[in-house]
């Protein structure tokens, strides 16, 4: 079993950052795929960013050169440096962690960001 617990949502302007950080309990990097996804009112859950085990990072278009994801091994967390933020940005931001062999996957809590225009 793996608990992820997100944290540093919030109310934020556009054109403004934030950082989340989601926390594992234990270390995971080597072997799970860690991943960000964010859901907004009346629409599915989609993806935002990954970082592989190996550290090759992939983006959704819509965020591609305005976020970044990141891992810190040492502290078991990965973050999402989120800049120059839009209204659209606006969800609820789910950790993700993914085994493809196994078929293994665990989610946080989410934790809801709002962009204001």
């Amino acid at each position: 079993q793996v608990q992820l617990v997100e944290s540093g949502g919030g109310l934020v302007q556009a054109g403004g950052s934030r950082r989340l950080s989601c926390e594992a309990s234990r270390n995971i990097f080597s072997i799970y795929t860690m991943g960000w996804y964010r859901q907004a009112p009346g629409k599915q859950r989609e993806l935002v960013a990954t970082i592989a085990e190996g550290g090759t990072t992939n983006y959704a278009d819509s965020v591609k050169g305005r976020f970044t994801i990141s891992r810190d091994s040492a502290k078991n967390t990965v973050y999402l440096q989120m800049n120059s933020l839009k209204p659209e940005d606006t969800g609820v931001y789910y950790c993700n962690a993914n085994q493809k062999l196994s078929g293994y996957t665990y989610w946080g809590q989410g934790t809801q960001v709002t962009v204001s225009s």
